[in-house]
């Protein structure tokens, strides 16, 4: 089952200094129909003024994994981490017992980013936080994971969760497979581009929900950049 959830219909605000869209129910967006994805709780699209973004707040027993599109997002939180994590970067924060953070637009340009919540495996653990730079040029072509809990994915940033996100950027033309075992959910968003999944078109912004499929043929309509989270 493949289920298209267009952009323009999707939850959101605007805040002046904030401008973002809610594939799941949200703040003050509500659809009892999109409450989750398995265990994907949130996914958010966020466009962030420059010298502006979300002063210190607290998290608990929640993995959030920020994907920087355009621009930087600079972390700061209660246990010492401070860092700046640019664009096609990601970076990882295991909420756990609990843990205060903030995340500000330090940059002269509008910041871009997905906001992606996933379901611990576990409560009660540690808070921790982490990024990585990734080499662009590992995925282009195929999908390359960035965040996993999963096995062989040692590579990656580390969550605590029975997950993984993954990424891509295909030229027009291109085409990528991501295999699916039994029983779990994907969802996907192409950030930037028109693509097609398995014969479903999606354009940049959409999300793709996508459950009872085994191989997912992404083509790329034009040049994209594709992130997936793949889910129990």
């Amino acid at each position: 089952m493949i289920e298209l959830r267009p952009y323009r219909e999707l939850g959101g605000a605007k805040h002046g200094w904030l401008d973002t869209r809610h594939h799941f129910s949200f703040a003050e967006y509500y659809d009892p129909r999109r409450m989750h994805w398995g265990h994907l709780r949130v996914w958010n699209d966020d466009t962030i003024a420059p010298h502006s973004g979300f002063p210190g707040h607290p998290h608990r027993d929640m993995e959030i994994i920020t994907y920087v599109r355009k621009g930087a997002i600079t972390h700061q939180d209660n246990l010492g981490n401070r860092g700046r994590t640019a664009a096609g970067d990601v970076q990882v924060m295991s909420a756990g017992t609990g843990i205060a953070h903030s995340e500000m637009n330090e940059e002269d340009e509008v910041t871009q980013i997905f906001q992606i919540w996933i379901m611990p495996d576990e409560r009660g653990l540690p808070p921790s936080w982490g990024t990585k730079p990734f080499p662009k040029g590992e995925r282009r072509g195929a999908f390359v994971t960035l965040a996993s809990g999963l096995p062989g994915d040692e590579e990656a940033l580390p969550i605590r969760t029975n997950a993984r996100l993954v990424a891509a950027t295909l030229e027009a033309g291109q085409s990528a497979e991501y295999r699916i075992a039994a029983g779990r959910r994907v969802y996907l968003v192409p950030a930037t581009g028109q693509i097609t999944v398995n014969g479903v078109v999606a354009s940049a912004g959409d999300g793709v929900a996508i459950s009872n499929e085994q191989v997912l043929e992404v083509h790329a309509e034009e040049e994209s950049e594709i992130v997936l989270v793949d889910v129990a």
